[in-house]
């Protein structure tokens, strides 16, 4: 169990990853791919944040550090600039439907949990990884795994108070809703 490994502490840290990517368009769609997508992308980054939020708070109660940050506690769902609604147009060459709009509740979801745990102390941030060489990706991708994973650990580190509700790329600019 998970607490069994936290000695007591908490959690400060908890990053959500999930996602599925389906090449479906507006025209080939259908219920089952919307729902399996929510499930994934939106559903599972839920309940895992309900699921780990006592030990979250636990971290948050009991961390030294002043206001919020990584080390002290946060939510951090991995996201994507395909959900940004301010972008679709200039992103639209991947339609990608059912995968856009799992991520864009994903958003709104990021964006409640902020609202929802400031209270507690507990950061809660999306992220965009980029473009990254995975199955998902694709070897025609911009970035390494390595380099995506860079830029991320440097965004998680530089976390505060002010990032609290954010949608933030690998190199932590911002992502506009």
């Amino acid at each position: 169990m998970v607490e069994d490994q936290l000695n007591g502490l908490g959690l400060n840290l908890l990053i959500n990853n999930a996602g599925v990517y389906s090449k479906v368009t507006l025209e080939t769609v259908d219920s089952e791919e919307m729902v399996h997508a929510y499930k994934t992308n939106l559903v599972g980054p839920l309940l895992t944040a309900k699921a780990f939020l006592p030990l979250l708070k636990k971290a948050a109660q009991g961390s030294p550090e002043k206001g919020m940050s990584c080390r002290k506690a946060a939510i951090v769902n991995i996201s994507t600039v395909l959900a940004s609604l301010e972008k679709s147009p200039e992103t639209f060459y991947k339609p990608v439907i059912s995968y856009r709009c799992s991520k864009a509740a994903l958003n709104m979801l990021t964006r409640c949990q902020m609202l929802s745990y400031r209270e507690d102390g507990i950061l809660c941030a999306a992220i965009h990884p980029g473009w990254v060489k995975t199955d998902m990706g694709t070897q025609e991708a911009d970035l390494t795994v390595d380099e995506s994973v860079r830029g991320i650990l440097t965004v998680l580190s530089a976390l505060s108070e002010k990032h609290n509700g954010s949608f933030l790329n690998w190199l932590g600019k911002p992502i506009p809703w």
